[in-house]
């Protein structure tokens, strides 16, 4: 088992944080604090994992991932679009545990041909998919995480997302074996994480409501509190999404 999808299923708080430098429409996430900050309050925060953000559209770079290589001991993935086995050799080098591969917008060819390459190389394939025909015979699906993208790549996630798809393709992900199911993106609130986890995912990937809220202690806090029961479900603002807060 990878060290990166294990680290998440050991994890008592399985929620992936992510270092991103500009949300989707540019406005800044970092506000002032430094990126040795961030990683700190993730640490603090229990985040078995980190996400960091390389692709222009959000402002980052591979030296960003570089960095927090540098100052974490987590095992890291790299977000950005890799079509090309170069990049996860140097994604590799980067110091990245797992790799993005975005389902929608690969040929059926390349992500049959990358997720071997990235396992070789000792990558856990993140594969982000959106559809159910997306998941159609995927290689090697128990050693990849398998990631429902809320959002919507292909107008670059300035969508508000749609979290009922998490909940409408878990079956259909837990049915290719794999043994990491994520739900990714638009997840705002810990109630809403809570839920998601309380549903079956075995883990989350949150960034933007994360470093909105500045204090990601907090944030998981709440939501270990609310999955014991300890916390009324109706702390903060109502879950904005009915799909999640109204399936069995």
């Amino acid at each position: 088992m990878s060290s990166f999808v294990e680290a998440l299923l050991a994890a008592e708080h399985p929620v992936i944080m992510e270092v991103k430098c500009r949300d989707a429409h540019g406005a800044d996430l970092l506000a002032g604090r430094t990126v040795p900050a961030v990683l700190a309050a993730y640490e603090q925060a229990g985040a078995p994992c980190v996400s960091v953000v390389t692709g222009r559209w959000f402002g980052g770079t591979r030296e960003l991932l570089r960095d927090v290589a540098s100052r974490t001991r987590r095992p890291l993935l790299q977000k950005d679009f890799v079509t090309r086995r170069d990049q996860l050799r140097t994604a590799r080098e980067l110091g990245a545990s797992a790799v993005l591969l975005t389902a929608g917008l690969l040929p059926r060819t390349a992500l049959h041909s990358l997720v071997p390459a990235a396992l070789l190389l000792g990558l856990t394939p993140f594969i982000e998919v959106t559809t159910e025909a997306e998941l159609d015979g995927l290689p090697h699906a128990d050693e990849c995480v398998l990631a429902v993208n809320n959002k919507d790549i292909k107008t670059r996630e300035r969508d508000g997302g749609d979290l009922g798809r998490s909940l409408r393709l878990l079956p259909a992900v837990l049915a290719t074996g794999t043994r990491c199911a994520v739900s990714a993106s638009g997840i705002d609130r810990p109630e809403t994480a809570a839920r998601l986890l309380d549903h079956g995912f075995a883990g989350l990937l949150v960034g933007t409501s994360l470093l909105r809220h500045g204090d990601p202690v907090t944030w998981a806090r709440t939501v270990r509190a609310l999955r014991r029961g300890t916390v009324p479900a109706t702390v903060g603002a109502p879950v904005p999404v009915g799909a999640v807060a109204a399936a069995p």
